[in-house]
């Protein structure tokens, strides 16, 4: 896939993510020893950044999606519904960025 269109995909899924609420209950539980609030955060702003910065990534921030894409891959099998959906995005679009070139 080209990065202009790992961008688009990922701007999509990103406009879908911002109008759908952080699921309730994940606000204040761990699972399966995850935060999940702050993994939400961390991927986000990530995401966020990617996105406006034309797919370029500081080491910093690209380190941390690295450790969020495994922190998702983790809790995924421990979700269902709405809040197995919502982590799911979140993957999805970090793996776009994730194969995006790195300088």
């Amino acid at each position: 896939m080209e990065q202009q269109d790992r961008m688009s995909a990922a701007a999509e899924l990103w406009k879908t993510h911002c109008h759908t609420g952080f699921p309730g209950w994940l606000r204040s539980t761990d699972v399966a020893g995850v935060e999940m609030a702050l993994l939400d955060a961390d991927v986000a702003g990530c995401i966020s950044s990617w996105l406006n910065n034309d797919g370029l990534l500081s080491d910093r921030r690209w380190a941390v999606l690295a450790g969020g894409e495994r922190q998702l891959v983790h809790v995924l099998p421990e979700l269902s519904g709405d809040e197995a959906a919502y982590c799911q995005r979140l993957l999805d679009m970090t793996e776009l960025a994730m194969n995006s070139p790195h300088p």
